[in-house]
């Protein structure tokens, strides 16, 4: 017994540094602090104690304050020895320097001189939370008033926005034109002064019953005055501004080489994106290959058509042909979805023995975004109050193509790509918080990229124009990877990156330029998707080789989803350690 307790002082000694705190508990108050810094993707996750906190993270001070705290926490964490830490704690030791070194490395590039662009930012956040129907709640009076606290701090951050604009104007750190005025529109539909047309006085019409009329009669009055008087002219400021003072200023140039800084920007984002060492132009050589490789498939599967004709000549027709839009409304373009989600149940646990607790919907984008939008999920909350959504712009279901990838696409961004690995993830409640909501491109898109090869396995993919969809959709992150990196190393513009798109997979003109708009506003966001689906298709393909009929592909499903959100070397050691 005495040997016992001596073990016991001695195994919990070695999990502490010399100020005598244990690893776990430092990973648990790095949480906390970092939830009030971040308040906003707390309330995603569920945490509503900071739910009418809107910190002005457009500041000097604040970007200082944040490397205090990442630079704090660094330091408390290496104090620890880690050879006498748990494998568990190991690896989220290991976890935890790789994302505060990173984290201190980009704080130092100036990029927050572009504070947000026409794909992603705080103005379009504030948009989808103002609709009530995203995951800021509108349930009791307190959470009105909270929501109404943070649309009165959103004017001192788009003032400040505007000033880190002009500072990088000042730098020579400019976003692109042809992004400028995307962006424009978007914040004078935001700012428009119509009840009935602006998103952001949609939650009156879904005050709570139980709210008593003399509160809604001051509630309604103030919320209205905040709108009017505060969110709606912030929007008009940062039109005015971007439209008169910055577009003018803009650079004409597409790649973000073409800033002050712009090729050590790049070469920090692909492996922030990636989560490996690979220069640029190594993944440029694999996008070419993997480019070549897809179209040879392509090209087998016209001929399985019986097409006559080239590759381009297939592509046209796949986009011109009329039995290829069958849909008259967004509803039936939603059910299609809810088909294939039906379609696909049965066969989900020859693949998986763990599934998500989270509900999951099909929901349309909001009218206000999905100009700019493409599909996408928002994860729920880990409690499951809030499901996983899964949102798809519908601007004319009539021109909205049976063969552009609808199969692919769910499989990718709802099950069970985003919605299983987000969603297992938040709900392991045996992983720190740091880990159960950390997101790592590589990781996370590579995943969801990969659950797109999964489609025949799942029943789908027996038509081969849905198959050639899927095709495109895989051709469509290798073309990524091509012109991701030419775009912003090699002088590749604009029109010339739409062009190689256009001839590479069956994509129509406006969905290439939303694409690569896209990559020009957040430059090797895209490198992930492809790197990251290769390692896990490798591994796949490793462990099945080597493990011959004792190979199960359950065991390897749950396995790359067990510890969450990991490096892809960090995941690689895992796997070969669990899989033996």
């Amino acid at each position: 017994m005495k040997f016992l307790v001596l073990f016991l002082v001695l195994f919990a000694c070695a999990h502490k540094n010399p100020k005598g705190k244990n690893i776990d508990e430092v990973f648990s108050n790095y949480w906390e602090e970092r939830s009030k810094l971040f308040p906003l993707e707390a309330t995603q996750q569920g945490d509503n104690r900071y739910n009418d906190l809107l910190p002005n993270d457009q500041t000097a001070e604040f970007r200082k304050g944040l490397d205090d705290f990442y630079n704090r926490y660094l330091h408390e964490v290496e104090s620890f020895d880690r050879n006498k830490l748990s494998d568990s704690q190991k690896t989220s030791y290991d976890l935890f320097v790789y994302e505060m070194k990173m984290n201190l490395e980009g704080s130092k590039l100036p990029l927050w001189t572009m504070p947000f662009q026409q794909f992603w930012g705080l103005p379009l956040t504030m948009g989808q939370l103002g609709s009530g129907e995203n995951y800021q709640p509108f349930k009791t009076l307190q959470d009105y008033q909270n929501w109404m606290s943070r649309m009165e701090a959103f004017s001192q951050w788009m003032d400040s926005a505007i000033q880190n604009f002009r500072d990088g104007i000042k730098m020579g750190v400019v976003l692109p034109k042809i992004l400028v005025k995307k962006t424009i529109p978007q914040m004078e539909d935001l700012a428009k002064n119509d009840p009935k047309k602006n998103i952001f006085f949609a939650p009156l019409n879904k005050i709570p019953a139980d709210i008593s009329e003399a509160d809604k009669a001051i509630l309604v009055k103030r919320y209205k005055e905040i709108v009017t008087m505060v969110v709606l002219p912030s929007f008009k400021r940062m039109a005015t501004f971007l439209k008169k003072e910055y577009l003018p200023k803009a650079r004409n140039t597409h790649g973000i080489d073409g800033v002050k800084g712009g090729k050590e920007i790049y070469t920090y984002l692909a492996r922030y994106w990636t989560t490996t060492n690979k220069t640029p132009d190594e993944i440029y050589a694999i996008g070419l290959s993997e480019v070549a490789r897809i179209r040879s498939e392509m090209e087998s599967i016209k001929s399985q058509t019986g097409f006559k004709g080239n590759l381009k000549s297939f592509f046209n027709y796949l986009k011109t042909d009329k039995k290829f839009y069958p849909f008259k409304t967004d509803e039936e373009v939603l059910n299609f979805f809810r088909s294939l989600h039906e379609k696909i149940k049965p066969k989900l646990p020859t693949m998986f023995t763990r599934f998500p607790k989270t509900p999951f919907e099909i929901r349309q984008t909001e009218e206000f975004r999905e100009a700019s939008a493409s599909a996408e999920y928002n994860s729920g909350s880990p409690d499951g109050t809030r499901p996983g959504i899964f949102y798809m712009p519908i601007i004319d279901p009539k021109k909205y193509n049976l063969t552009s990838g609808m199969e692919s696409v769910f499989l990718h961004e709802a099950i069970p790509g985003h919605h299983f690995q987000i969603s297992l993830q938040q709900e392991n409640t045996t992983l720190p918080k740091f880990r159960r909501f950390s997101w790592y491109g590589a990781y996370g898109e590579g995943w969801a990229l990969y659950t797109e090869s999964l489609g025949k396995e799942l029943g789908l993919y027996t038509d081969p124009y849905q198959y050639m969809g899927a095709l495109g959709d895989e051709m469509h992150r290798a073309v990524r990877l091509v012109v991701d990196v030419a775009i912003h190393t090699k002088g590749m513009t604009r029109d010339q990156a739409i062009k190689y798109m256009m001839e590479q997979e069956p994509i129509s003109k406006d969905g290439a330029v939303a694409e690569i708009e896209r990559y020009m506003a957040i430059p090797g966001q895209a490198l992930s998707y492809k790197v990251g689906a290769l390692k896990i298709r490798e591994l796949r393909n490793q462990y099945s080789k080597q493990l011959g009929d004792k190979f199960k592909l359950t065991k390897f499903h749950d396995e790359v989803l067990a510890e969450g959100c990991l490096p892809l070397s960090v995941l690689e050691s895992h796997m070969n350690e669990v899989m033996k």
